[in-house]
């Protein structure tokens, strides 16, 4: 992970690491139950995922993503990404952890979603900070406000 550009440092990138975090937490939360034999547990914490993530994605989608896919320079890496946060959900959408092989395709997905962040933190994030105007970054923290209404915090204003 990154820590030399100072990405880290913008409000709005702080949350969206944060959001990854607590995804990341969940979802190895969510394996280690399964190893435990605590199916219960998984699935509520494979339903944590999915709700977060649906939240995320939108944040993202719908602003950084949106302001930085109309340059052609990104737009080919951001479909991309967009593309992953469509099969994840897919498959949380119909995930059944009572099915081995569903339990299988979860350990896979989880490897995914960390090569799919590192490309968000590596990559996409440290880029904004010299692809970004003041109002794109404005645009792009409205829409993570928009999809996380009851969220505490200013993101910097």
């Amino acid at each position: 992970m990154c820590h030399y550009c100072g990405c880290r440092e913008i409000p709005l990138i702080k949350e969206f690491i944060a959001e990854h975090e607590s995804v990341t937490d969940a979802a190895g939360g969510a394996l280690r139950a399964l190893d435990s034999g605590d199916q219960g547990l998984a699935v509520e914490l494979v339903d944590r995922m999915g709700r977060e993530l649906r939240a995320h994605w939108q944040g993202e989608e719908q602003g950084l993503f949106a302001v930085m896919g109309g340059d052609e320079e990104y737009a080919g890496y951001i479909d991309a990404l967009v593309a992953e946060h469509r099969e994840l959900a897919a498959f949380l959408d119909r995930v059944d952890l009572g099915r081995a092989e569903d339990v299988v395709r979860l350990r896979e997905a989880v490897d995914e979603l960390h090569h799919h962040i590192a490309k968000e933190e590596d990559g996409l994030f440290p880029a904004s900070l010299t692809a970004l105007s003041g109002d794109e970054w404005d645009r792009s923290m409205t829409a993570w406000r928009t999809a996380h209404p009851d969220a505490p915090g200013d993101l910097g204003r």
